[in-house]
C-alpha cells in the first residue's frame, strides 16, 4: 500500500472556547509534509480539541488551519469529509456490529478499489485473515491494529491519532507504538500524535510540541525539549529531575554539589535542575541512599544530602543498598538553572 503525498499543517493563532470556556488560546504550529508531531501535555490543556479543530470535528472561534494548500479553517470551512485527514480515536471507535472488513471499508464505501484497498490495509496491519471477524471477538491490540487499518484505507495525506495506545497494558503499548512509528515513517504519512506520555511523545514525535493551559509552551526536537527547556514547569513535565537551590554568578552556580558550571546570563538565586544522568555516586561519606529502583536496564538511586533528595542513574549492576554512605558527584557539562521564584 502506498500513501497520498504527505501534506503540511498550518495552524496559526487558534483560538476555541466551549460555552464560553477559553480551552486554546492563540496556537500556532507548523507540521511539515511526512512529519511527526507529538502534542504533549496534561489532562484538559487542549491536545484533544486542537485534533478535533484539525479534523474539522470542531469550528475554531478564530484562528486558521491549512492543509497542503488549502485553507480548511479559517475565512472559509472545509468538512471533515472533504479534508483527507484520517483519525485513529483514543476508544478506536470501532463499528460494534460491523465485520473486521466493513469497519475498514467504512470510510471508502463508494471507491472503486475499495476491496483492494482493505486488502492492502488488512494486510500492513498484520490483520490478514480476520476480514470476517467481529470487534468483540479480537484482542486489544488487534482492535488497535484495526482502528489504523480504517484510517489509513483512504490513503490520508495527514494522520491524527489522540492517544490511540492509552488502552493497551504496558509491554503491547511498547511494541504496538514503535511499530506504528515504523509505519508512518515507511509511508511518510504527516501524522500529528496527542499524549500525556513523555516517553511516548520522544519516541513518536520527530517534534513534540508542549502543551499547558491551552497554549503551546515550546515546540523543539525530543533532545532539545529534554536538554533545554524553556522552563522549569516543561524541563518537569519532560523527565526525571532534581531541583536543588544555588546561587549563579558569571557563569557558575554555588549549590550543595559546589560550584557547578550554568548558563553565564543567570544571576542571583536560581533552582538548579540536575538529570539523573547528570550525576554520579563515589564512595565518601556525605549523603545516604534512601531507595534504589531497579528496572532492569538501568536503576535509580534516590540519596539524601542534607536537606536535599537527589536522583542518580546508575547501571543495572550496581550494588548500592539503603543506608549505604556515599558521595554524590556533578558530571555533566553544564547545570540546567532558572531564576528561584
Amino acid at each position: 500500500m502506498t500513501a497520498a503525498a504527505a501534506r503540511g499543517v498550518t495552524v496559526k493563532s487558534l483560538e476555541h472556547a466551549y460555552e464560553q470556556e477559553p480551552v486554546l488560546h492563540g496556537v500556532s504550529f507548523d507540521a511539515e509534509p511526512g512529519e511527526s508531531i507529538a502534542l504533549l501535555g496534561p489532562s484538559g490543556c487542549g491536545k484533544t480539541t486542537l485534533l478535533r479543530l484539525i479534523a474539522g470535528l470542531e469550528r475554531p472561534s478564530s484562528g486558521s488551519i491549512t492543509i497542503g494548500e488549502e485553507e480548511v479553517a479559517g475565512t472559509t470551512w472545509v468538512p471533515p469529509d472533504r479534508r483527507r485527514v484520517g483519525m485513529v480515536f483514543q476508544d478506536w471507535a470501532l463499528f460494534p456490529h460491523l465485520s473486521v472488513a466493513k469497519n475498514v471499508a467504512y470510510g471508502i464505501a463508494k471507491s472503486p478499489n475499495k476491496d483492494e484497498a482493505v486488502a492492502d490495509a488488512l494486510q500492513m496491519m498484520n490483520l490478514a485473515g480476520l476480514e470476517d471477524r467481529m470487534p468483540a471477538t479480537l484482542s486489544g491490540g488487534q482492535q488497535q491494529r484495526v482502528a489504523l487499518a480504517r484510517a489509513l484505507a483512504p490513503r490520508p495525506g495527514v494522520l491524527l491519532l489522540d492517544e490511540p495506545f492509552s488502552n493497551l497494558d504496558t509491554n503491547l503499548r511498547v511494541e504496538v507504538r514503535t511499530e506504528v512509528r515504523g509505519l508512518l515513517a515507511k509511508l511518510g504519512i504527516t501524522s500529528i500524535f496527542v499524549t500525556h506520555d513523555q516517553d511516548e511523545a520522544f519516541i513518536v514525535g520527530d517534534r513534540v510540541a508542549v502543551m499547558r493551559e491551552g497554549q503551546i509552551v515550546q515546540a523543539d526536537s525530543p533532545q532539545t525539549l529534554y536538554h533545554q527547556p524553556a522552563d522549569r514547569w516543561t524541563a518537569e513535565f519532560v523527565g526525571t529531575m532534581s531541583v536543588i537551590p544555588g546561587d549563579a554568578n558569571s557563569g557558575l552556580v554555588d549549590c550543595v554539589l559546589g560550584s557547578l558550571p550554568t548558563d553565564p546570563e543567570l544571576n542571583g538565586l536560581v533552582d538548579v535542575i540536575l538529570r539523573p544522568e547528570q550525576l554520579s555516586i563515589e564512595a565518601g561519606d556525605e549523603a545516604e541512599v534512601q531507595l534504589v529502583e531497579y528496572y532492569g536496564h538501568d536503576s535509580m538511586v534516590f540519596v539524601n544530602l542534607g536537606d536535599q533528595q537527589l536522583r542518580v542513574r546508575c547501571g543495572a549492576s550496581t550494588n548500592l543498598i539503603r543506608g549505604d554512605r556515599v558521595r554524590v558527584a556533578f558530571i555533566g557539562e553544564q547545570a540546567l538553572a532558572f531564576s528561584a521564584g
